[in-house]
């Protein structure tokens, strides 16, 4: 769990090159890059910046690190749900 949490940190302020915040363009490199593999949209430039917007809470045009871990929760919820009815798929 400590090395995820670190990843997830790490991961965040790596892309956002010592800012606080992440610009559309780190934002959507981010995704790209890093969470391809979790959401099917992650190459789609449109997808990916209505996602920005709907995260940016403060509407500042950028993703703060606690907007981008509320991505990261639904990405959490989401996965474990899939995972969940798989097993009860299984059963």
């Amino acid at each position: 769990m400590e090395s995820a949490i670190k990843t997830v940190v790490t991961t965040f302020l790596s892309s956002a090159r010592g800012k606080e915040n992440l610009d559309g363009g780190g934002f959507q490199k981010l995704v790209k890059k890093q969470l391809g593999g979790l959401m099917q949209d992650a190459n789609c430039s449109s997808a990916v910046k209505e996602m920005q917007q709907g995260l940016d809470a403060n509407k500042d045009g950028k993703v703060s690190f606690q907007e981008y871990l509320t991505l990261i929760g639904y990405l959490a919820n989401a996965l474990s749900q899939s995972k969940t009815g798989a097993a009860q798929d299984a059963s």
